[in-house]
């Protein structure tokens, strides 16, 4: 029973069970669930397909064999999808537009406990790791007590068999962790029967005793199938070596690039805010000296700082750490933000709340952003997941309008943050348009305006920048920022009819 309202709902069970409404054949199981939703409660009640499927296909690697039948009776799309080999081709999904350094992926799986652990594993030409997790089914987007338990039994193994194979000298030390991942696409996929999750979102897996168990499965069952091939192993150690020497060899220059972080002068380029508390204080990057000018004008000192950039960051998909730090823009921001980068990142020492992104919208304006995302997303990934990088949304007109009724200012101004908002004023005002104005860009408003729209906590609008799905993610960013034209050429193809166009 419940008693909200001014009413009284009640859900009635009969032995613990709901009444049976009907009759089926005995050899009929499953459950059915239909649902409507109700366009009051949900901003849209209609349904992405290519959302839909994307689940649906992830869903089928991660189940082996199960047969999931769609049927979109709107579009017309009819789609079965079944695979047969589970998270193993799921892998093979992942790498298929990447370098791979051995033709198929490595399958391992076993039982540690009442856990069941499977995990996948491809090895590329990429500078970069990516390990996706899942509990029950569920993307566990920020790892946990299972990634932890793979990467602690990956490095035993691999260095216990670099030195069996003399490719570790005694003089040597060991393979570091990240040197051994580096290339590394890896599916970790358990059952547990007791998940516990942790953080605010609930994305971080908990459990100790699934740290346990996959690293107990993964060194039993990686040592069986290496074992078996030593080619494959040998390639996976002489890349892990490869890693090792630049490491070595970049770790003086890295660590000089890094000290010399402390001794970067930020005075030119930031326009500090006096507060320094970092829960209140936020940081404005943005394209351009003249911009950034009437951003400095415009803003709250005490508590809004502002970085403006001189032309394009690099693009850092595929680079090194050490190439990213030879960068001044990007040198700027590390110091800027105070955090570290790298080994050295710090979340606690971050100086901001909020870090924003205020770009011209444009193509240049979104060029800049996406290559200041992919940063953040391949080197400060935690800023992303924390939930501390936004993008400023500047509006797109500002109208002026004949105000109803007599008065000294028988004209009003408002400003309209895109299309939509435009033709919804059209059509629902009432008021007839005396003169509109398209902003092409930050520097067409002066502080007032800027402060208004942009600036001011309480009337702008801030798009916080999350992963929701982290394979699809870095699918997405490998896609659209690697040197490999092809995919991304397909890409645009195929997302082409959802663009918006400012011609």
């Amino acid at each position: 029973d419940e008693y909200v309202n001014g009413g009284h709902p009640v859900v009635e069970l009969e032995n613990g069970l709901l009444p049976v409404v009907g009759k089926c054949n005995k050899s009929d199981t499953g459950t059915k669930v239909t649902f409507y939703p109700d366009d009051i409660i949900f901003e849209t009640v209609e349904f992405k397909s290519e959302t839909i499927q994307k689940k649906l296909k992830e869903i089928a690697f991660l189940n082996k064999n199960l047969l999931i039948h769609y049927v979109d009776e709107i579009s017309g799309i009819t789609k079965d999808y079944l695979e047969e080999y589970g998270i193993k081709s799921f892998v093979s999904y992942l790498t298929r537009e990447m370098n791979v350094l051995h033709k198929e992926p490595i399958y391992l799986e076993g039982t540690s406990g009442d856990i069941e652990v499977e995990i996948a594993i491809q090895y590329t030409d990429n500078y970069t790791e990516q390990i996706n997790s899942y509990c029950n089914r569920i993307n566990v987007v920020d790892g946990g007590t299972l990634v932890t338990g793979f990467k602690s039994g990956l490095t035993r193994v691999m260095n216990q068999y670099a030195r069996e194979l003399n490719v570790l000298k005694d003089k040597d030390e060991n393979f570091d962790g990240k040197d051994i991942r580096n290339g590394l696409v890896a599916i970790v996929s358990i059952k547990h029967p007791d998940p516990q999750f942790e953080g605010q979102t609930k994305t971080k897996l908990g459990n100790t005793d699934a740290k346990t168990a996959v690293e107990d499965v993964f060194t039993t069952e990686a040592q069986r199938w290496f074992d078996k091939n030593v080619e494959v192993l040998r390639t996976i150690l002489d890349n892990s070596m490869k890693s090792f020497n630049a490491r070595k060899a970049g770790d003086k220059a890295r660590n000089a690039v890094l000290k010399q972080l402390n001794d970067v002068d930020t005075r030119s380029k930031l326009a500090s805010c006096s507060s320094k508390k970092p829960e209140e204080c936020e940081l404005y990057i943005v394209e351009g000296d003249s911009a950034g000018g009437t951003v400095k004008t415009a803003r709250n000192r005490k508590t809004q700082a502002v970085l403006p950039l001189r032309g394009k960051i690099l693009n850092v998909e595929k680079a090194s750490l050490e190439k990213i730090l030879l960068n001044n823009e990007i040198k700027t921001m590390i110091a800027t933000f105070g955090c570290g980068i790298g080994d050295d990142f710090d979340i606690t020492k971050l100086r901001y709340d909020k870090i924003i992104i205020l770009t011209d919208a444009d193509v240049d304006g979104a060029h800049i952003s996406t290559l200041l995302l992919t940063f953040f997303y391949r080197f400060m990934p935690q800023l992303i997941l924390e939930g501390k990088i936004y993008r400023g949304m500047p509006p797109l007109y500002r109208v002026e309008y004949e105000a109803s009724g007599k008065g000294r200012n028988p004209k009003k101004s408002k400003y309209l943050f895109d299309d939509f908002e435009l033709e919804k004023f059209r059509k629902n005002s009432g008021h007839k348009i005396l003169a509109l104005q398209r902003y092409k860009g930050l520097g067409e408003m002066d502080a007032h305006q800027l402060w208004e729209t942009t600036l001011d906590p309480e009337t702008r609008i801030l798009a916080q920048i999350s992963i929701s799905d982290n394979v699809e993610a870095d699918e997405v960013t490998t896609t659209l920022m690697s040197n490999n034209v092809p995919p991304r050429r397909a890409f645009i193809m195929e997302e082409a009819k959802y663009a918006k166009l400012d011609i």
